[in-house]
Parts: structure tokens; sequence; C-alpha cells
């Protein structure tokens, strides 16, 4: 039998490395193909786009928060991977009463690369997923918010918007605040939790030197821009990839180098 800690410091069992594996996390769907696992995973979700012949032919179990337990249980996994934030409490309870189920919570970039080597441990791809981990870090370190970034700048006053109508930001509590610390940037409404809602006039009375528009879960676009530069002259509008900022498995790796653009192209940092 075999043993694994996930993220909420459950204990998981299994009889050996898991040959059927279900995940409800588009990010950590994205994760095990990375680590080559590709027979191995037989159920995803409806919003696990990416490897995106995975999303053409494996089997959805549904969406993140609303899963059918009648076709997760005729998948007959070994191991179903899910994350505290992104699936429903009480389908995940409901879940582990018949089935391992691993958790993770992913807050910043250092739980971000512990989850990683963690779902590496139970699928046996340690190896793999610590060099993985080591890519990472050692990119993010480049950036201008880590303590080895070369490039240090005073901090852009700066908004993450994330839906519309109400607008929707986030907070000092979320992965998308850790990842705007890790480019330099000072997150204007990081004294919140969570994702609060915001209007026009938090934005000007903050003086937001920097907007950023997200392709998700909000499809943000260029006419979102010019609409809000009518009532942001002083404000820099940047639409950005939505990914880039929240997707917190193997993405990361081609997260930094984007990030690494972004600020070069787009703030001449």
């Amino acid at each position: 039998m075999l043993s694994f800690t996930d993220q909420l410091g459950r204990m998981i069992h299994l009889p050996s490395y898991p040959s059927r594996i279900i995940s409800l996390v588009p990010s950590q769907t994205e994760l095990l193909f990375d680590l080559g696992l590709h027979d191995e995973v037989v159920g995803i979700t409806k919003f696990c786009v990416h490897p995106h012949h995975w999303f053409q032919t494996k089997t959805r179990v549904g969406g993140t928060k609303n899963i059918n337990m009648e076709t997760i249980q005729s998948l007959r996994p070994e191991v179903i991977v899910a994350n505290k934030e992104e699936n429903t409490r009480e389908q995940i309870e409901a879940l582990i009463k018949q089935y391992p189920v691993w958790i993770s919570d992913v807050h910043d970039l250092e739980t971000a690369l512990q989850m990683i080597v963690k779902v590496g441990e139970f699928t046996h791809k340690t190896p793999k997923a610590i060099h993985l981990a080591e890519q990472i870090q050692s990119k993010f370190g480049q950036l201008p918010g880590s303590l080895n970034g070369q490039r240090p700048r005073g901090k852009l006053r700066t908004a993450y918007l994330i839906w519309k109508d109400p607008y929707m930001t986030v907070g000092g509590d979320t992965f998308i605040h850790a990842i705007l610390e890790a480019c330099g940037l000072k997150n204007l409404f990081e004294h919140h939790t969570r994702y609060p809602e915001i209007n026009i006039a938090d934005l000007q009375t903050a003086n937001c030197q920097l907007l950023f528009l997200s392709t998700e879960p909000y499809p943000f676009a260029q006419k979102h821009i010019e609409q809000l530069k009518g009532q942001l002259p002083n404000t820099k509008v940047v639409l950005v990839d939505g990914e880039m900022f929240s997707w917190y498995g193997s993405r990361l790796l081609q997260a930094a180098d984007y990030l690494e653009k972004l600020l070069r192209d787009c703030l001449k940092v």
C-alpha cells in the first residue's frame, strides 16, 4: 500500500501507482499531460482545454463545480485530482466516500511548486516533476518582483479585472495576486479578500496606473480597452492572457516567459 499527503494534510492510500486518473482541475490536467501521464488520465472536465487533443478525445465528467457522478463511476478511477477552490466541497466530499481524492490548495508560487512535486510523487513521476518545478522557479526568479530579479523598479499601481457587470478584481489572498507581486506590481486591492466587486470610481480614487483585463473567466477584448480608456484617461489598459496569471500547473513555465515579455514590451520595465 502506498500513502501520500495532499495539500490539505489529508492522507490518501493507493494499492499501487494509479493507472486510471480523473482530473477535475484544468491546470492540473495540463500538468498530468506534461508529466507524461497520457493513457493514465481517463477523465477530465469540460474546462480542461489543454492539451487540445485531450479536450477532444478524453471523457468529460462535467464542469469543475458540476461533475457527473455517474460518469465518474463508469470510469472506475483509482484516484481523483481536485482543488479546494475550484471544485465544490459537497461534491468532493461525496467522492471521498468512494475514491481516493488528492486535493490541492494553491495560493502562491511556493504552493504551486509544492503541488507539482506532490502530484509527481503519487503518479510515479517525481524526477520529472522536480525538474519542472526547478525550471519554473528559475524562470520566475528573473522577474522584477523576485528577490533575484535583475530590474527592480517602483511598483506600478495595478488592478486586474476578472469580470464585468459588475467589475470584479483580485484580493491579496489569491494566486493572481501572487503573480502580480512576482511581476513587481502593486495590487491596489490587496487589502481585500478573494474577488471583490469594484467600480470605475474605485479605480479613479486609487490612482490606478495599470489596468489588466483578463481573457478569462470573463472574455475581455479590445473593445473593452477602448471603453475603459475613455473613463480612465490616465491609466494604461492592457489585455492579458488569463491562463498565464491563473493556471498554476506546468503552464507556469510558459507564464514566466509571457510575463517577462509583457513587462518588457507593454510596461517598458
